[in-house]
């Protein structure tokens, strides 16, 4: 991992003049009383691949340890903290304005530990040196976004095909440990979008991983188990393996860090169910009268989400 970013997109030109300085202000705060910090999200994306996109908030990395004095520090300078989700995520408000401190992954699989910080790429944003989040940390994390209305295989590939001399490879390989499955995944795509670049992914590493596969389809699965590692990569997308097939839910096994009360809370929040609890809050307080005006017998709706 090199030491040094070669773009270093400042943000001056993705955000407005006052969140910019809400930006500016939390950076150097966090930097002053020597907060152990970095840059993900949109910047980082930037640094890696040149490519630049609007963003709405800032991402920062920190570890959970450390969150009470972020929060105090943040606090401290007239703006609200609020942590919705508390298996991964808290946000600092200034008005309208807010940014992510991230300390673990949606799933539970990736919790910001030492290791994040270890040989990190130093930039300069808004105008404060900052160290920003390594590619084999951001690979990881975006390894698993597959919801349906938010996929990061394209980050993924456009990291790869922008770093792929650069990255460590090894260190790559044993952070995603018994996940080599994904992994393998999105180096098989990688070759199927850049046809011509496939070679640039060391062949060791697939040499690996498929020897991985062909060991693994030699033997049935050691137990059992119903498990659906499907939740791990889209929140919504496998409820119905494990609401209604009896599959047990992969963020509830020792791989991920989230109990019951954090899938509940993380699943409450999905768009579609709030508006659906949205919209049944609301016809439950509408007189019937409003609901049948012409005095049909109303149907019951079928919740969406049986």
């Amino acid at each position: 991992m090199c030491s040094t970013i070669p773009l270093a997109p400042s943000l001056e030109e993705e955000v407005a003049p006052l969140t910019a300085e809400f930006y500016r202000r939390a950076l150097r705060v966090l930097v002053d009383a020597d907060v152990p910090f970095l840059v993900g999200g949109a910047f980082a994306h930037a640094c890696f691949t040149g490519i630049r996109r609007s963003t709405k908030d800032l991402d920062l990395f920190i570890r959970r340890e450390d969150y009470d004095r972020v929060a105090a520090l943040m606090q401290a300078e007239g703006w609200r903290n609020e942590m919705p989700y508390p298996h991964w995520l808290a946000k600092v408000y200034a008005g309208e304005d807010f940014i992510d401190l991230i300390f673990n992954s949606g799933n539970g699989l990736t919790p910001v530990d030492d290791a994040w910080f270890h040989d990190n790429a130093q930039a300069e944003i808004l105008g404060v040196p900052v160290r920003v989040a390594n590619m084999e940390d951001g690979l990881l994390s975006k390894s698993f976004i597959m919801e349906r209305e938010r996929y990061d295989g394209a980050d993924v590939a456009h990291t790869i095909q922008a770093n792929a001399e650069r990255i460590d490879w090894d260190r790559l390989v044993e952070r995603f440990g018994p996940h080599w499955r994904v992994l393998l995944a999105h180096l098989t795509l990688f070759g199927f979008i850049y046809p011509g670049e496939r070679d640039r992914i060391p062949a060791w590493v697939m040499q690996h991983l498929m020897r991985k596969l062909a060991d693994e389809t030699q033997h049935p699965p050691e137990e059992d188990l119903r498990i659906c590692g499907g939740t791990l990569l889209s929140r919504e997308q496998y409820l119905h393996d494990v609401e209604n097939l009896g599959y047990v839910d992969g963020r509830l096994t020792p791989v991920s860090t989230m109990t019951p009360d954090d899938v509940r809370t993380w699943t409450e929040a999905i768009p579609a169910r709030q508006a659906a609890a949205a919209e049944a809050a609301e016809a439950a307080e509408r007189p019937a009268c409003e609901l049948a005006p012409l005095g049909i017998a109303l149907e019951p709706r079928i919740p969406p989400f049986a």
